[in-house]
């Protein structure tokens, strides 16, 4: 009998997950929450939000979820994936403490200097003027990062000191994105192409999926203010065998293993945005989910026979390393964003 599964989630990562999630055998049944108009050809929807932690988990528990996949950030750094363990509801997706990795800039830096991952150089400040000193330390342009939470706009690649005064004063003084900019962190620039790399993980296996690339600005030409994401690309030219091996070696693979020694292991996805530099891959960012929109370009490129029910199950019950991995990726994807007037 196949596993009743719940994704949770109202945008077009969803709609990929479930998409992808409708064609996998070991599904019987699947509803998403709240859902969108795409979504609801294949999947029932429920009408709960996805800020009502309480809400989905007694939605999960009335509909007889077997799994429950959730893709936001906010409900995981909120404790959703605690919630629903606790309540015996198997979920692919980390916990409050393991997801800090992404909601938390400043101790995933801590993580990455312990894991000897490479990643940027960067100063840690709480107010602005240990920030205006540390400036001083990093040449231009530098770049500006809210510590917490900000829905992918928390980042300010600053080409002049004017800029970087006004980001730091933004988030450290003017409270522009609340408690997520109450710690900053100042960052070196880093140069090369960038390239997103999503791997399922149940807290000790690493599975990698097929690299993505991002396009972050909001305006053609790579301009304008970045956002959350406005369009993908599979595969990556810089992107080999090799390459991908190495990124697993030295990033993923130790990224998940000091995650498990501080008691924190993370299941569900652990997506690291790196940038290809001279010096080799370094982490600009890491976040705890399937990646928006790297997802809707990732999940097409798995071949038919790839069972991400499967997949996503074995990371729930720890079970990833017995998993049959998938075969190598097919063809290419591209996505674009439509999004509204104004819109980061």
């Amino acid at each position: 009998m196949g596993r009743r599964v719940l994704v949770v989630g109202g945008g077009g990562r969803e709609h990929a997950l479930v998409w992808r999630l409708a064609a996998s055998p070991s599904v019987a049944a699947l509803a998403c929450a709240p859902g969108n108009p795409g979504t609801e050809a294949l999947a029932e929807p429920i009408p709960t939000p996805v800020g009502d932690l309480g809400g989905l988990v007694a939605a999960a528990a009335t509909w007889r979820a077997d799994l429950v996949v959730v893709g936001p950030e906010a409900p995981l750094a909120a404790g959703l994936a605690d919630r629903l363990t606790a309540a015996g509801i198997a979920t692919a997706g980390p916990t409050a403490a393991a997801a800090r990795i992404e909601s938390s800039k400043a101790w995933a830096k801590g993580l990455m200097a312990e894991a000897g991952v490479p990643t940027a150089r960067a100063t840690v400040v709480t107010d602005l003027a240990l920030g205006l000193a540390a400036l001083a330390d990093y040449g231009l342009p530098v770049v500006v990062k809210a510590d917490g939470l900000a829905a992918g706009k928390g980042v300010v690649v600053a080409a002049t000191h004017d800029e970087a005064r006004g980001a730091l004063t933004a988030f450290l003084e003017d409270g522009a994105l609340g408690a997520a900019g109450q710690t900053v962190v100042v960052e070196e620039h880093l140069t090369g192409p960038e390239v997103s790399v999503l791997a399922l993980t149940d807290g000790e296996a690493v599975l990698p999926l097929p690299a993505a690339r991002d396009h972050k600005r909001a305006l053609d030409g790579d301009r304008g203010p970045n956002t959350g994401g406005m369009g993908a690309l599979s595969p990556v030219p810089e992107v080999d065998a090799g390459l991908a091996d190495s990124i697993a070696e030295t990033v993923l693979v130790p990224t998940v293993r000091a995650l498990a020694a501080r008691g924190t292991p993370l299941r569900g996805v652990l997506y690291a945005g790196l940038m290809l530099t001279a010096a080799g891959p370094k982490v600009l960012e890491f976040n705890a989910r399937f990646g928006d929109p790297e997802t809707q370009v990732v999940l097409p490129r798995l071949r038919p026979e790839t069972d991400l029910g499967d997949l996503l199950a074995a990371v729930a019950d720890g079970t990833l390393a017995a998993a049959s991995p998938p075969a190598p990726p097919d063809g290419a994807a591209v996505g674009v964003v439509l999004a509204a007037g104004g819109y980061p």
